[in-house]
């Protein structure tokens, strides 16, 4: 039987809030219930990198920075120090940057960092592939699949994917690569207006595959966020055992 603490590492919050108090307010909720908290582009904006330290004050859970980076060389590498040198664990990176990846992944993961690549946006459908330019007949699941492979050969920890794909991804890439899952939606929480386009549940992002689950409506919107969390947790153990 898994042990509730290896259910709770698995689960990632999304701290999608517009500023410092509704996010931290979140933190001391759901401090203990969830194993890592992510910050993603409206709050880091809104608040700037003094966030992080309000919620490390509060919570011993690691940190998620989801930001997405994409541009030059340079940049990208001071970016990617700068990230390590806030005591994150993961920060997301465009599956593009292969040379800049491979050569900072190894300097950067002795100081604790894990980056993460995103493979293809849940929010995207297959519809959207060939008005992005993307050559006709290469499918979604077979685009995340290359870009997986690719993250791996750069040198990065893992890869943000859509529950619809992890399964071909982890037969792709093996044991040796973090799949980690949004778009999740638990079967009592799904929602009629949602801009994720590829969502599962997370007894079936686990059963595929996923090493870790990130949560944000689901939880953030229930009547009860701290009891949300803990069917999630339920539903994780479950898939485990």
């Amino acid at each position: 039987m898994i042990v509730p603490s290896q259910a709770k590492d698995r689960l990632i919050f999304a701290l999608d809030f517009p500023d410092r108090e509704r996010a931290l307010s979140s933190v001391k909720q759901l401090n203990g219930l969830v194993g890592c908290f992510k910050v993603g582009l409206e709050l880091f904006i809104s608040e700037g990198p003094s966030v992080i330290d309000a919620i490390q004050e509060l919570s011993d859970a690691d940190i998620f920075l989801d930001l997405k980076l994409h541009d030059i060389p340079a940049t990208m590498r001071g970016a990617l120090r700068s990230a390590a040198r806030h005591g994150v664990r993961f920060v997301t990176v465009h599956c593009q940057e292969g040379e800049v990846l491979s050569k900072t992944t190894e300097e950067l993961s002795s100081a604790g960092l894990e980056i993460l690549a995103v493979s293809v946006l849940t929010s995207l459908s297959g519809n959207d592939l060939q008005a992005l330019g993307i050559q006709e007949g290469l499918t979604l699941s077979r685009l995340a699949v290359q870009r997986a492979v690719f993250a791996k050969e750069a040198g990065c920890a893992g890869v943000v994917c859509s529950g619809k794909e992890v399964s071909a991804i982890r037969q792709a890439v093996g044991d040796g690569l973090h799949l980690v899952v949004p778009g999740i939606r638990p079967e009592w929480s799904r929602l009629d207006k949602d801009d994720q386009s590829r969502i599962t549940t997370p007894t079936e992002a686990i059963r595929d595959g996923a090493d870790y689950l990130v949560v944000g409506r689901p939880i953030r919107k229930a009547t009860d966020p701290k009891e949300a969390a803990r069917k999630i947790l339920d539903e994780i153990a479950s898939a485990l055992s």
